[in-house]
């Protein structure tokens, strides 16, 4: 794991109203989408900074990184050992946020289904905001060219987390989001061992609890159009027993009367 083989770039005012803001991209042959997706990102907030987490892509997604990050200071590179899932990368992202001074830190896919064109509303709500989801599943929400099951796993599986988990929001398994790093810090996310959409509903389900200001800003997803899916049934099997065994394990400090601490599931 190192950081590629440019420097931070130098501290800048940042985003208006929320301070340095880094977009943490992890990847995993991600070659044909990480050149488009960081120079539409940069193009769109040119305020906010980029880190790369790659798994040791064997397409050479990490080289494709690091010739990015040479031509520009605020593209960084995490160079992992190798695939270990989604949530790690995100975790190890968030730690390299916090520990480079930054405010607040985004999360994007880099297949492009999250537009970085709509990232300025996200970084907005956030000025008044704890933590921001964008929603896919609020009004003026949307997904495109999305297959008709995916459609269904996905309200389904949203439905079942507001009944299992007791929360308001309507996405809690999206995964274009922002979060300010006090945030991060107060629940304890290096203990998050949650992959895939499960992870989402982790990170959720621990800001909410914590009593957090979570706001959902409507976004259009799109299907990737370039690449291979990493979506596949054992994920969506991992988020439906976590959310159960949460959902149980919260009815039961209700009913014997536990004091909830507010920082984990």
């Amino acid at each position: 794991m190192s950081e590629g083989n440019t420097p931070v770039g130098d501290v800048t005012e940042g985003y208006p109203g929320v301070g340095r803001v880094l977009v943490v991209v992890p990847t995993y042959n991600e070659a044909d989408n990480l050149e488009v997706i960081t120079g539409r990102i940069r193009r769109a907030v040119p305020a906010v900074e980029i880190l790369v987490a790659d798994d040791n892509s064997p397409d050479g997604t990490g080289e494709i990184a690091d010739r990015l990050a040479a031509a520009d200071d605020h593209i960084h590179v995490l160079h992992r050992p190798g695939k270990a899932g989604l949530g790690a990368a995100y975790v190890q992202g968030f730690r390299w946020a916090i520990d480079h001074g930054y405010d607040a830190v985004v999360e994007m896919d880099a297949d492009g289904s999250h537009a970085p064109e709509q990232l300025s509303h996200l970084l907005d709500a956030a000025r008044t905001a704890d933590a921001v989801i964008g929603s896919r599943w609020t009004p003026g929400g949307k997904v495109v060219n999305w297959p008709w099951h995916r459609f269904v796993i996905s309200r389904v599986g949203n439905t079942y987390v507001r009944l299992a988990l007791g929360m308001p929001h309507g996405d809690a398994t999206g995964g274009y989001r922002v979060y300010k790093v006090p945030v991060l810090e107060k629940i304890d996310f290096e203990s998050v061992s949650s992959q895939g959409y499960s992870f989402q509903v982790e990170l959720t389900w621990r800001t909410h609890k914590a009593g957090f200001r979570i706001v959902e800003v409507p976004i259009t997803f799109a299907e990737r159009e370039r690449g291979a899916s990493k979506m596949s049934s054992s994920i969506v099997r991992e988020a439906l027993m976590r959310v159960t065994v949460w959902g149980l394990r919260s009815r039961r400090d209700a009913l014997f009367g536990r004091r909830d601490t507010g920082d984990k599931p």
